[in-house]
């Protein structure tokens, strides 16, 4: 399997297919739009692997809009996932400034393994890793997003948690006990951050809460379906994949 930087699965596309990617990518850092239409024209250089991701999401945060709670996302990257849940928040519920978005990355990429993972071309130490500043940069951007959206005026609804996800999620919780969940995407896909999240977040999660797993069906990542199978054997859930993008996992609390 060739990788191509794009996903936490790499791809399966052909020579041909990459060919045609890398046309693309040409065409939209030569194109003829000026700058402020190029912003309103994504959609001329978005592919439909990228624009299936948009939609998975959004159908994700129509089953949690009634749940109150927290969104996070473990597994930042360049926090695109975060974007978009906060101009989603702000299409299906721009009143609710309640609801706080939270993203925890190490911002250095991997760095430890365990047994229970497996190690390769994607699953490396420093892969997904983002230059140095990228989470203040981050955090600028989304404050510009939520100051561009209804109630732009009233800030903070979100949080960037630099660090282990094994220290981080647990402190947090800790040092926030009130806090439910709405909604958590995993995108760690490491045994040790997985088990840790979910062991923290267990107590915070109520009827509804919704949790996606990007990897808990690729073998290139089994830690994270150990560590799912292992917290939530005494849980009652339903699980399925998703329609649009069936390599996600979504698990519902009952």
């Amino acid at each position: 399997m060739a990788y191509d930087g794009t996903s936490s699965e790499g791809t399966t596309a052909d020579r041909e297919q990459l060919d045609f990617r890398e046309r693309l990518a040409t065409m939209f850092r030569e194109s003829p739009l000026p700058p402020e239409q190029l912003m309103f024209n994504l959609g001329l250089y978005t592919r439909s692997s990228l624009l299936v991701k948009f939609l998975f999401l959004h159908d994700v945060y129509q089953r949690i809009r009634m749940v109150p709670g927290v969104l996070i996302e473990l597994g930042v990257w360049w926090g695109q996932n975060l974007v978009l849940l906060e101009n989603l928040r702000a299409i299906h519920e721009p009143f609710n400034k309640q609801r706080v978005i939270l993203g925890f990355d190490t911002f250095s990429g991997y760095r430890t393994f365990s047994d229970e993972d497996v190690v390769g071309d994607v699953m490396a130490d420093g892969t997904y890793s983002t230059p140095a500043g990228y989470r203040e940069y981050l955090e600028r951007l989304l404050e510009v997003h939520e100051g561009a959206n209804a109630f732009g005026h009233r800030r903070g609804g979100h949080r960037l948690i630099e660090g282990d996800a094994c220290e981080t999620v647990p402190r947090y919780f800790d040092e926030h006990p009130e806090t439910l969940v709405a909604m958590a995407f995993f995108d760690v896909g490491t045994y040790k951050p997985t088990m840790a999240a979910l062991e923290a977040m267990k107590s915070a999660l109520v009827p509804g809460s919704v949790l996606v797993f990007d990897q808990l069906t690729w073998p290139g990542a089994p830690g994270e379906a150990i560590a799912f199978k292992q917290v939530f054997r005494d849980i009652d859930y339903t699980i399925e994949k998703s329609a649009l993008y069936p390599s996600k996992s979504i698990v519902t609390l009952r």
